[in-house]
């Protein structure tokens, strides 16, 4: 595994090299990604109602985002790369991990998706590149500077454009579920994924983001309901929660 950082860089090689070793298996809905296969879906409509609010589009269409152009940050293998592509939106994947790159290559190719998959990291990035939608979707809370890796974010958007990020709030039930029953009681998720003293509060993300002239447009709780097996949105925010920011006016 190798990766491309300059000294003056958000990425933390310690993150990149645990999600690396889990490469192989980021397409089996039953192994270790298996949290992220069940959360997806939502993701994903949470992804598509925004922007076609944002775009004027009809959610109810099979090209809704069609023209649409979507950075996706720390795609991993594309787990919302491909779904967005069908869309028919135009997305570009970036991850500083070769091996992860790899896959989500190969898994876009058996599925004949056009899909601009580039090993790097989001520093690297041309800077006079723009994008309609940039993702930050379980990322903010794996870098290792949040407030640099959201000011380069900003910097890649269109003027009339939208960001959408995931992350987990920093409080003590977010300890004991995401941490403590995720990783250690029910094992969805390898010891040592989260740490939570790099978990973000939604107004240590809205500081952020009003420091680049973004304003929260809507933002949601994600909550897992055992009785059900699936994930919701919810204003309980304590513990998982989605947002969707754009420029100020």
């Amino acid at each position: 595994m190798t990766t491309n950082s300059p000294s003056a860089s958000t990425v933390d090689p310690g993150e990149v090299a645990r999600f690396s070793q889990l490469s192989e298996q980021w397409w089996d809905p039953k192994g270790k990604m298996a949290p992220l296969h069940k959360i997806n879906p939502l993701r994903l409509a949470y992804i598509r109602d925004a922007a076609c609010r944002k775009f004027d589009r009809n959610p109810k269409s099979l090209n809704c985002l069609a023209g649409l152009r979507i950075l996706d940050i720390g795609c991993g293998a594309g787990l919302l790369c491909e779904p967005l592509t069908r869309l028919g939106a135009q997305v570009i994947g970036v991850d500083p991990s070769d091996t992860n790159i790899a896959v989500a290559k190969l898994h876009a190719e058996r599925g004949h998706l056009s899909i601009d998959y580039r090993c790097t990291t989001i520093e690297e990035m041309d800077p006079r590149e723009r994008f309609d939608i940039v993702l930050a979707m379980e990322v903010v809370e794996h870098v290792a500077n949040v407030g640099m890796f959201l000011d380069r974010c900003a910097a890649l958007l269109k003027p009339t454009s939208m960001m959408v990020a995931s992350t987990i709030n920093r409080t003590w039930k977010s300890f004991a579920l995401a941490i403590v029953g995720a990783e250690y009681v029910l094992r969805w998720l390898p010891r040592g994924t989260h740490q939570w003293d790099k978990f973000v509060t939604p107004v240590e993300l809205k500081q952020h983001l009003e420091r680049n002239k973004l304003a929260i447009s809507d933002q949601a709780g994600v909550v897992y309901n055992p009785l059900a097996d699936r994930w919701s949105l919810s204003s309980d925010m304590d513990v998982n929660y989605m947002l969707v920011a754009e420029a100020a006016s």
